[in-house]
């Protein structure tokens, strides 16, 4: 007799017991490993949208400019199991926490410290144009790495958030336009008002709103959920600018 070990799909750990079965009479599998977001689970789903690889595929169409029905005639599965395969806890962070770590690390610190930095904030909206809703974040000046970011509304109170996410990089200078937030917060002796050196940052909206549907500005698909609206938003930068595997 030859016993296979039974293997969770996203952690890979083979620490799995029996944990009695589904409506469908299924075997169901608990993982034992701590770091697993959801432990149970069922080696041969019946329905598309519960499979590990759709779920991924769920959330690379997010943030490369497909809606919940382009996503879910693509995909054959519903347009709820799209939705909550979106609204599950991704555990985003605001900061580019790699960074942080490198410059905690004396070896190389000289190498990675931000001295100067792009700060602007996009237009987008939820629902209608009357609940705006903003994109406050920063770049490296000489890299166009993404520092941190802020979604809140176009007030200063979200522009004090944003500095204090900033803090731990020391930035020496500031490259930003003429919006009164940062002549009123920021230090008149670190700061260049003027469109020329704000380039990269520009060019990073138009990446935005060609990667990420609802920030089309003429496309009628749009948000209707704030917190789902910020969650795409968190997903792509996460991702594809501080390089975490959500």
């Amino acid at each position: 007799m030859v016993l296979k070990p039974v293997c969770r799909p996203t952690c890979n750990s083979t620490n799995v017991v029996k944990n009695g079965k589904s409506d469908e009479g299924k075997q169901r599998y608990r993982c034992r490993n701590a770091d697993c977001l959801r432990r149970s689970f069922i080696r041969d789903y019946s329905y598309r949208g519960y499979l590990p690889e759709v779920k991924q595929q769920i959330s690379d169409m997010a943030v490369n400019g497909s809606g919940i029905r382009d996503t879910a005639r693509v995909l054959k599965i519903s347009p709820t199991t799209v939705i909550k395969n979106k609204k599950k806890d991704r555990h985003l962070e605001q900061v580019n926490t790699t960074l942080l770590q490198q410059l905690d690390s004396p070896p190389t610190s000289a190498m990675v410290v931000k001295v100067e930095a792009e700060m602007d904030e996009m237009w987008s909206f939820v629902q209608s144009k009357r609940q705006q809703r903003w994109l406050w974040h920063t770049i490296d000046h000489c890299t166009g790495v993404v520092l941190a970011y802020v979604l809140a509304p176009h007030e200063d109170a979200a522009l004090k958030q944003l500095q204090q996410l900033l803090a731990p990089f020391a930035i020496e200078h500031f490259y930003t336009d003429s919006w009164g937030a940062y002549l009123r917060l920021l230090d008149s002796q670190k700061h260049t008002i003027g469109k020329t050196n704000t380039q990269r940052i520009e060019r990073k909206h138009l990446t935005l709103r060609t990667r990420i549907k609802r920030l089309a500005r003429k496309t009628i698909c749009f948000s209707k959920s704030t917190w789902l609206h910020d969650v795409v938003i968190g997903l792509f930068i996460n991702r594809y600018e501080f390089g975490r595997a959500v």
